[in-house]
């Protein structure tokens, strides 16, 4: 049979994270002892409440279609949670949920994009914003924070990026891959440069619930009335509460555009899972001790594990202050143990040492490579002592 594929995905690249989780599986399932640092989840079950109001759910019956946007006890749950945690108010109407925050800003992309728009994305990003603008039509256009800039951009460089072209900018905070955490100052700065342009801020919140050190996760949305007006808040479940394979998001924002991702969804998924909203609706109405439980265990791993990175020869890595990833910068290590670039340096970490790490490039931060705590601290500390063991058995001054 003759056949081409659509254009809009020949120019897709792949989720480097999933390829080499899938590697890493396939490598254990063949008896070779591989530690995966490349787990974009929480190595915790779901919480035990979460789990018994799921079950209940279905015992009950209730088991059939749902509204296309989500349960109206759903929707009335997330905003309770954005009145509780941001003091940020919003009506039904501007609440869309769908299948998990990836599926959301999918939907999101499709409905505020035409061809040839612009958005504004940082550097280093998660992998799959520049790949969802691209399939709906649009242009991601990239701005680099450096590691001097502790990985965050500027307004500067938001303004310098804006053209006539520029739908929205992308802001994730706390960040995958590295961690960071924009200030309300920084925050203040960047809403008055989409103030004077005119332009949507979209604000991945998904790792909000996951910071340390006394670190403080604001929303853009809460600094003024026309940040909220331009904000649409993507976040759900899957990080704060250990539910990464129930798949349930939500945006918060703008009433015309949450209208026209309802619809789309209508056509594409008809609902979120059922089960799986019920279940959301115990995570945000329930009891929170295991969030914080969990925050807390995270936060004592990188303790032990940080400073322990941050000695392995050639590896430069700054202190994260949320989610649960280390970004170290390994260039120096991968060149002084022979190899020309980090993705092949990360590829032999996988073959010779058994470990599996995402290089950075994936990113869009060729020079790094992202390590995820997101497993027990004696795991950690094998795969880590196995790196430096590689490191320094392989370096040639």
């Amino acid at each position: 049979m003759k056949y081409s594929l659509a254009e809009r995905v020949k120019t897709l690249t792949p989720s480097s994270t999933l390829a080499i989780t899938a590697k890493a599986k396939e490598l254990k399932a063949s008896g070779i002892d591989v530690i995966g640092l490349g787990a974009g989840e929480p190595d915790y079950n779901t919480p035990e409440n979460i789990l018994k109001a799921a079950a209940e759910s279905m015992e009950a019956g209730f088991t059939k279609y749902t509204p296309a946007g989500g349960l109206p006890e759903l929707k009335n749950a997330i905003i309770a949670k954005l009145e509780r945690d941001q003091k940020l108010t919003y009506k039904p109407s501007e609440i869309m949920v769908g299948v998990g925050a990836k599926h959301v800003l999918y939907t999101l992309f499709q409905v505020i994009l035409n061809p040839s728009d612009e958005v504004i994305i940082p550097i280093p990003y998660w992998v799959s914003y520049p790949e969802q603008v691209k399939l709906a039509g649009g242009t991601p256009v990239f701005i680099e924070g450096t590691k001097e800039q502790e990985y965050k951009v500027t307004a500067e460089q938001i303004r310098s990026a804006i053209t006539e072209k520029t739908r929205a900018l992308i802001i994730n905070s706390p960040s995958n891959p590295t961690g960071m955490i924009y200030s309300e100052e920084e925050l203040k700065q960047i809403a008055d440069v989409c103030k004077e342009a005119d332009i949507w801020v979209i604000s991945d919140e998904i790792y909000e619930k996951l910071v340390y050190n006394n670190a403080k996760h604001v929303s853009i949305a809460q600094l003024s009335d026309d940040a909220k007006e331009r904000t649409l808040i993507i976040n759900g479940v899957s990080k704060s509460h250990s539910m990464t394979g129930w798949r349930i998001g939500y945006i918060a924002g703008d009433e015309t555009i949450v209208k026209a991702m309802t619809d789309l969804a209508s056509h594409s998924t008809s609902n979120p899972v059922t089960t799986s909203q019920y279940a959301a609706i115990e995570a945000y109405n329930g009891p929170q001790d295991a969030v914080e439980e969990m925050r807390r265990a995270f936060e004592s791993r990188l303790k032990e594990i940080y400073p322990k990175v941050a000695a392995i020869p050639g590896f430069n890595v700054l202190r994260p202050q949320g989610a649960f990833y280390l970004l170290p910068e390994v260039r120096e290590a991968a060149e002084k143990t022979g190899y020309t670039s980090v993705d092949d340096f990360a590829q032999a970490l996988l073959e010779e040492a058994n470990v599996a790490v995402i290089p950075g490039s994936g990113f869009g931060s060729p020079d790094t490579i992202r390590l995820s705590y997101a497993t027990s601290l004696d795991l950690i500390e094998k795969a880590v002592k196995r790196i430096d063991e590689f490191v320094k058995t392989k370096w040639q001054d």
